[in-house]
């Protein structure tokens, strides 16, 4: 029988990331799962306040965190997780095809001090790993789409999907970033919804909509498969790949997209020439990227 994982979540209004902390009771070992550092992308300063929050109350739970976990390369907020290493010795981890958007963003950034192969994180997780978390075990789902290297965290009966899908009425990610694939999409939340329909899905992201003016981020396997306006159960392959690429069309590039790929394809860690001078992108592969002049002023790393 598996064992109920205790879920505290934060939610970041300024980049609609939800954050989570996943807690084993029994032995108080926890893990974050996609941390988020503040950013203001108009001076480049980075700032630590929602990543104490969240080591403030896991310290009141008597939470020791030991991993913190990315479900992806993010495009739309700085992670934590270097900090949150730095502070607690958790290993960050993030799916094996990391390398795929490493090799995507290498060229484009030419970032020096990045390790290679992957090396700045803790662990590379295939698909269908298991890492013990306590007495809780952690499945990795590969759910490739929004990028090459999206996974998801299976723990008891909660799965941490990332940014594959969302809450029934937003509907699913975007597919238009380099490596993006909608068809893998598709399968990778067929996947995500073969399992119980009792099974809670735990969202990356919440935007509000039309007909909800209050941020929700759990849900069910059961709603998902019966409501969700991309991908329900009566909505086949060909027609989910019409919707989202239409839909992808009118999307603008992420507000910190580029300062957020160059931070978090290393994990965490702030690029020395990013520091230093910041790194305009020039046009290229991936010309649609947003222009962020100011280097990135990290809190606890030296620009030196």
């Amino acid at each position: 029988m598996s064992i109920t994982p205790f879920i505290s979540s934060f939610f970041d209004p300024a980049t609609n990331t939800v954050t989570y902390l996943v807690t084993d009771l029994q032995t108080r070992q926890a893990a974050v799962i996609d941390p988020v550092l503040d950013f203001e992308p108009a001076t480049g300063i980075a700032s630590t306040g929602s990543a104490d929050q969240l080591l403030a109350f896991a310290a009141s739970q008597g939470a020791r965190i030991v991993l913190s976990l990315e479900t992806h390369v993010h495009a739309d907020h700085l992670t934590a997780s270097a900090y949150i290493k730095a502070k607690t010795g958790a290993a960050v981890g993030i799916g094996e095809n990391v390398r795929k958007v490493q090799a995507i963003f290498d060229p484009v950034f030419g970032l020096t001090d990045q390790l290679p192969d992957g090396a700045d994180f803790d662990h590379l997780f295939e698909d269908g790993a298991h890492i013990a978390l306590g007495a809780l075990d952690i499945e990795v789902l590969h759910v490739p789409g929004h990028t090459p290297a999206d996974v998801a965290y299976k723990i008891g009966d909660a799965v941490f999907t990332g940014d594959t899908i969302f809450m029934p009425d937003f509907g699913s990610a975007r597919c238009d970033f380099p490596g993006g694939d909608a068809r893998q999409l598709y399968h990778s939340v067929r996947r995500l919804l073969a399992l119980p329909d009792e099974t809670r899905l735990f969202c990356g992201h919440d935007y509000k909509t039309t007909i909800r003016n209050e941020n929700r981020w759990e849900t069910t396997v059961g709603e998902q498969r019966a409501q969700n306006i991309h991908v329900r159960d009566c909505v086949d392959e060909d027609s989910f790949v019409t919707l989202r690429m239409a839909r992808d069309a009118t999307l603008p590039p992420p507000r910190l997209l580029q300062s957020s790929i160059q931070v978090n394809i290393c994990a965490g860690k702030v690029p020395a020439q990013t520091r230093e001078r910041g790194n305009p992108v020039s046009a290229g592969p991936v010309a649609h990227l947003a222009r962020d002049t100011a280097p990135i002023v990290s809190p606890w790393q030296s620009t030196k």
